[in-house]
């Protein structure tokens, strides 16, 4: 027997080790006690894209990290095929683990919902769709999920944004843009949405800034997406409307202009709203950003997107009243895409900051 455990023995250590490596035992996360957010500009927010992250100890640690950075604001995915897999039958466990981590870290989160579940889109056999594609016929069952989210995090989740750039083609299912259309979802799940929970701000449009004119296959220009949704009666059914004010290659400062995207196109779609007597709701920047990647034609070098992207905090702090958050984009990725998206991050997927990180944790105070 002892021949047989000295002959054996070591290897079946061995063996016990490399199993182990390969399933190592479950990492017990704990949600901790509340911590708050120190900064000197309340309006700084960044889009964590925690959606596909599946361990717990990855998202405590991105939002202990948008903390310690001293942004008070996160933007998160919470896609309704993720989460509605089945008609009626709820899996909340990871939008639960998200929302659960943002509040210990004293963060704020503003929810994006959209994503069509397979048993919400038309039969593959009669109609090949993505998940981006929502028809009318299914609108109720939308706002029965917008419902049954902003009532399960009442108190807990204060905004939700209604769809993803639907002046998008690709966002809206790869069919012609339809601002009416999109009116009518809006129309559908408001008085959903506020019936679940009057307390929710149902924002509206997330729109993306572009130049396609009337009739493009690809999209249509936000400011004439939004004139058209005020037209079709859009003004009832959002409390705020969310934008993306992507810089491209010009400062934050730079003047505004229909022809122009930047930063400050936001403005123009702030006097639309103006125009149509919605002065008094907020324009919440939910996607923003330059980008440094060293050969994509629209990056800026890594040291004008530090200052660019620190001064559009400043900007929106000094001159934009009407605005509550401008939240960049992306914070952190699962993983490494391999391409210019990963240059709009502030930190690694392993966890490393990067010097817009570092210098912006200089501006917040922190």
């Amino acid at each position: 027997m002892l021949l047989w455990l000295r002959r054996w023995g070591g290897r079946i250590a061995i063996l016990v080790a490399m199993v182990w490596a390969l399933n190592p035992p479950h990492v017990l996360v704990v949600v901790g006690p509340p911590h708050e957010v120190h900064t000197t500009n309340p309006l700084v927010g960044v889009h964590t894209r925690l959606t596909d992250e599946v361990e717990a100890w990855k998202i405590q640690r991105t939002l202990q990290m948008v903390r310690e950075m001293g942004a008070p604001w996160i933007v998160e995915y919470f896609p309704w095929a993720y989460i509605e897999p089945q008609q009626g039958r709820f899996e909340w466990e990871h939008a639960d683990a998200v929302v659960a981590h943002a509040r210990a870290q004293g963060l704020t989160v503003i929810a994006r919902v959209g994503w069509t579940p397979g048993w919400a889109r038309p039969d593959p056999g009669e109609q090949e769709t993505t998940p981006t594609y929502l028809d009318a016929e299914h609108y109720a069952d939308f706002a029965a999920f917008v419902a049954a989210f902003v009532a399960r995090y009442r108190g807990q989740v204060t905004h939700v944004i209604i769809w993803n750039e639907p002046n998008l083609s690709f966002e809206w299912g790869y069919r012609p843009v339809d601002p009416a259309g999109y009116v009518e979802m809006l129309r559908a799940v408001y008085p959903a949405a506020h019936a679940a929970n009057p307390d929710v701000v149902v924002l509206a449009g997330a729109l993306a800034p572009t130049l396609e004119p009337q009739g493009s296959p690809a999209g249509l220009n936000d400011l004439i997406y939004l004139e058209q949704m005020y037209a079709a009666g859009a003004a009832p059914y959002f409390d705020a409307l969310s934008a993306h004010a992507y810089g491209l290659g010009f400062p934050p400062e730079a003047d505004p202009a229909a022809d122009v995207i930047n930063f400050r196109r936001t403005e123009l779609l702030r006097a639309i709203m103006e125009a149509h007597g919605d002065a008094h709701k907020p324009i919440y920047v939910t996607e923003a950003g330059w980008n440094d990647h060293p050969r994509w034609a629209r990056a800026v070098r890594p040291a004008q997107r530090i200052t660019y992207t620190l001064g559009a905090y400043e900007w929106a702090r000094q001159y934009w009243p009407w605005c509550p958050v401008v939240a960049m984009w992306a914070f952190r990725y699962p993983a490494p895409v391999h391409n210019y998206q990963d240059y709009y991050t502030f930190v690694t997927a392993d966890f490393h900051p990067k010097p817009i990180y570092t210098e912006a944790q200089t501006y917040t105070g922190n």
